[in-house]
């Protein structure tokens, strides 16, 4: 009886083993269900190409057919004469130079750049003109022109106020970035545009005419 028992059992095993080795296994079968419909729901069958192709054409002709902004970009040159050296306030000058081009930008950005080594360009006060009168006494301390007598400066051919003059053009700068906001200059209530001039004579003694570049970039 036992070994009839055992033989049982290894028959058993073998069946069992044959029943769950097919010759093609079917554990990492991916199913899947066709599109179709009936009586209780219903799956759409995916875009065809040309379906696609369609689609986008009609999303084409609407973005078309809607008004959108285009950029709107300006140019001008200016020419302002400084009276004298030291911190000038050109806010209204620049303001009259791009006031019919500006009109037409709701919100963009002004870019002012001046054209030359020994003057700059920057924003502050625009009420006491003492502030003006103090920028001017603080960039001479930082900048003295004793230094060209002294040694500390090499460029001296074109005077003393020169080389002076270029450190604090760099220092301060030569152009300026400011927004547009409704078609105009988006300065808040205390802020100028100032021009400073860092010379005596204006380069080679001709005077104080300093050229500006302004571009304006923005949507309507």
């Amino acid at each position: 009886r036992s070994q009839r028992l055992s033989i049982f059992l290894l028959f058993a095993a073998a069946t069992a083993s044959l029943a769950f080795t097919p010759s093609t296994p079917q554990f990492f079968a991916v199913a899947q269900t066709p599109y179709a419909s009936s009586s209780t729901t219903a799956t759409s069958p995916p875009t065809s190409p040309t379906a696609l192709c369609s689609s986008n054409q009609e999303v084409d002709s609407m973005a078309k057919s809607k008004s959108i902004p285009q950029p709107q970009w300006f140019q001008n040159e200016i020419t302002i004469t400084a009276p004298s050296r030291g911190c000038h306030l050109i806010t209204s000058e620049v303001n009259k130079a791009i006031k019919s081009d500006m009109s037409s930008i709701k919100i963009g950005m002004a870019n002012f750049f001046i054209q030359h080594t020994s003057a700059s360009l920057t924003i502050n006060e625009n009420a006491d003109p003492d502030v003006r009168r103090d920028m001017e006494v603080a960039l001479n301390k930082l900048v003295p022109g004793e230094w060209t007598k002294d040694g500390t400066f090499l460029h001296t051919m074109e005077g003393e106020d020169d080389m002076p003059g270029h450190v604090k053009s760099s220092l301060m700068g030569p152009s300026l970035n400011i927004p547009i906001r409704n078609g105009r200059l988006a300065l808040g209530t205390w802020q100028g545009i100032y021009l400073n001039e860092h010379r005596n004579q204006g380069g080679w003694g001709g005077g104080h005419a300093r050229s500006i570049i302004i571009t304006l970039q923005g949507q309507s």
